[in-house]
């Protein structure tokens, strides 16, 4: 018999509707607030055994932020009136009366942590299973080093998605930084399992133009062959593999490129309410791995981009919002991808948390 999920089956091929609340260095004994899906969370870790908690950020007396309070031990004591949650989030002191009322809890969210993210299922508890979290291995890697960061968004998750799948934008807005003429005259190949809501899109460049993110890190001078292969699992979690090497540089007969230089990018988009997203990002490479000045300029410079970013869709959002009823957009070949995100989304939005019935 399988589990359910949101309404569907869990298995491999099923998308997860767990979210990412944060970095795993980001929660600590410090009472950590943040936004999902709507639903204000207070992060915090237990005193002994170090495990993550996520609570709903309301006291249920007054509605204070609990993430505004302190903690006693692994309880949290609201900082207006005294009241007290264990990490279950039953209230277990209320001032000036020794009944607890019944009701006199706040939410507890099913919470895991892997691959140095913490996320959380905001919906049915009954319904959460770790086994769907799409994996991104290398952020916990050893082999791999990381720059991470996460800026907040003005504007509807589905417009990041949108940027992060058509790369051909790197060209007019991130010039000189990531970008260069090739990426936008390459086409693209695109797969969609609708199934595993899971959409990749792959762009390669046999001869292309070094920009600095690249060349300043590995210190190739002259063109490279690129490769750009996306895996965007719906509706959280994406993945650029991206590789370099110089032209003329081949593979080995087993496909493995020894000379080549790998770089994983990886953004965990977690929307926070109507037209707000946390843009959790994150530059891997398995090069240069002791070289903290590399660390310091990929970490800086992907800053700029996504930064860049951040600009460009805070001013899409409200281009948008201003614009008549019924106006219709234009979508050619490298929207594919973008196009088939979008169905996948509507479709898991559709499908939300009604029950189905199991398989025997």
């Amino acid at each position: 018999m399988e589990r359910r999920v949101s309404g569907v089956h869990a298995d491999s091929r099923k998308p997860s509707r767990c979210t990412r609340a944060a970095y795993s260095e980001e929660v600590g004994r410090e009472l950590l607030a943040r936004t999902v899906l709507g639903e204000p969370l207070v992060l915090y870790r237990t005193e002994d055994e170090r495990t993550a908690v996520a609570l709903g950020d309301r006291c249920v007396h007054r509605r204070f932020p609990l993430s505004e309070s302190r903690l006693d031990g692994d309880r949290i004591v609201c900082g207006y009136h005294g009241f007290t949650y264990d990490t279950t989030g039953a209230c277990v002191y209320v001032p000036g009366q020794k009944r607890i009322p019944r009701t006199a809890r706040v939410a507890a969210y099913p919470l895991v942590e892997q691959d140095s993210l913490v996320w959380v299922w905001i919906g049915d508890p009954a319904l959460a299973d770790p086994l769907t979290i799409p994996r991104a291995t290398h952020l916990a890697d050893p082999g791999w080093v990381t720059v991470r960061g996460m800026e907040p968004i003005d504007a509807d998750y589905g417009l990041l998605v949108d940027n992060l799948l058509d790369l051909s934008h790197e060209t007019y807005l991130h010039g000189g930084y990531i970008g260069t003429p090739e990426v936008a005259e390459t086409p693209i190949t695109t797969e969609v399992d609708e199934g595993a809501g899971i959409v990749r899109v792959s762009r390669h460049m046999d001869d292309a133009e070094c920009p600095p993110f690249y060349a300043r890190s590995t210190g190739i001078e002259g063109r490279i062959t690129r490769w750009q292969d996306i895996e965007y699992h719906a509706p959280c979690l994406y993945l650029l593999h991206s590789r370099i090497a110089p032209v003329g540089v081949l593979p080995e007969a087993d496909g493995s490129d020894p000379n080549g230089f790998h770089t994983e990018i990886t953004y965990a988009i977690t929307p926070s309410g109507d037209g707000h997203v946390y843009d959790f990002w994150a530059v891997s490479r398995d090069f240069a791995r002791d070289d903290h000045e590399v660390s310091v300029f990929l970490r800086d410079f992907n800053h700029k981009v996504v930064m860049q970013d951040v600009d460009a869709l805070n001013l899409l959002q409200k281009a948008l919002g201003s614009e008549r009823a019924g106006y219709q957009e234009l979508s050619i070949n490298i929207d594919t991808g973008g196009l088939a995100a979008r169905r996948i989304l509507a479709r898991l939005a559709e499908e939300g948390d009604k029950p189905v019935e199991r398989v025997q």
